[in-house]
């Protein structure tokens, strides 16, 4: 898929087929988020992959309310930040951004759904993927990201706003 297209094309997808996903794509989805750039290259992210049906359906209940997409996802990725391998000291979220929106988009380029579900920061969440996954006790949780053959697909959208461009200068 060219790169324009998936950008413009991708949506967050919240209903699964019962499709299983490949290892292979896993993979991919894997290698794609580890090429994303990151502050003096430290690479401070770190993936726990998730596929067994007990823990996605725990994830569904401790992570996000029972939200029926866990139950759904034939998998989960969370994205892991690790700060002890920042390149540059409290870049690492940004890093971690980076690897998420490259798994995105590589799971919509091999016609795979996800949603980003937003951990960092989100007390209840953080603690729910540490009990439920095992993190240790100096990696923090960043997003997770339930993955399956989309069900349904939202239409594309156009987003651009002229509005929010400010040439030059803040005016």
């Amino acid at each position: 898929m060219d790169t324009i297209k998936a950008i413009m094309t991708r949506r967050s997808v919240r209903v699964f087929t019962e499709q299983t996903v490949a290892d292979e794509d896993l993979r991919t989805l894997l290698a794609a988020a580890m090429n994303a750039p990151s502050a003096g290259d430290g690479r401070p992210w770190a993936f726990v992959v998730v596929t067994d049906r007990g823990r996605l359906d725990r994830l569904a209940d401790e992570v996000d309310d029972g939200n029926a997409l866990f139950r759904q996802a034939r998998a989960a990725v969370l994205v892991c930040l690790d700060p002890a391998r920042e390149g540059f000291a409290g870049f690492g979220e940004q890093d971690c951004a980076c690897a998420s929106q490259n798994l995105q988009l590589a799971a919509h380029a091999l016609g795979l759904g996800t949603v980003w579900i937003a951990v960092i920061n989100v007390p209840p969440r953080e603690a729910a993927c540490r009990r439920i996954l095992g993190l240790p006790d100096a990696v923090r949780p960043f997003a997770l990201f339930p993955l399956g053959y989309p069900a349904q697909v939202p239409p594309p959208e156009v987003r651009y706003d002229e509005a929010r461009v400010h040439r030059e200068a803040w005016t």
